[in-house]
């Protein structure tokens, strides 16, 4: 759905294509986060560790006296030690995959070469020695 109809009349070309962006639904965290496409994906990341952060603060201080029980609040304590933990363990695993599958690409260096070479003989005929 279009957000910038009305206010199209009133900005600049310019402006209104940066606020004129589909809105799309992520699930982020457990909830549903409307994203624009000026949201880079650092403010997401952000926005979602901002949101676990307060859960977890609520739930681990009982701040809204939900009279949780305590093994709730045992269980949340080290929580963002799990998460950041798990969350290395995924990067160390996507770069491992990825160095894994990382592709030559045998044309492009030919191509590469085939180029150096012709420079180097352009510069020869330049009379440039090396």
């Amino acid at each position: 759905q279009r957000i910038c109809h009305h206010i199209s009349h009133k900005a600049s070309r310019k402006a209104t294509s940066l606020f004129c962006a589909e809105l799309r639904w992520h699930l982020l965290g457990g909830l549903f986060v409307a994203e624009t496409s000026i949201m880079t994906k650092l403010l997401q990341w952000l926005l979602g560790v901002s949101l676990l952060g307060a859960i977890w603060t609520v739930v681990a201080f009982d701040l809204l006296e939900l009279s949780l029980p305590r093994t709730y609040r045992e269980v949340a304590w080290p929580m963002p030690l799990y998460l950041l933990v798990s969350f290395g363990c995924y990067s160390l695993a996507t770069v491992g995959y990825r160095v894994a599958t990382f592709n030559d690409c045998d044309e492009a260096a030919r191509e590469l070469q085939e180029q150096i070479r012709e420079a180097k003989d352009d510069l020869k005929k330049k009379g440039l020695r090396m």
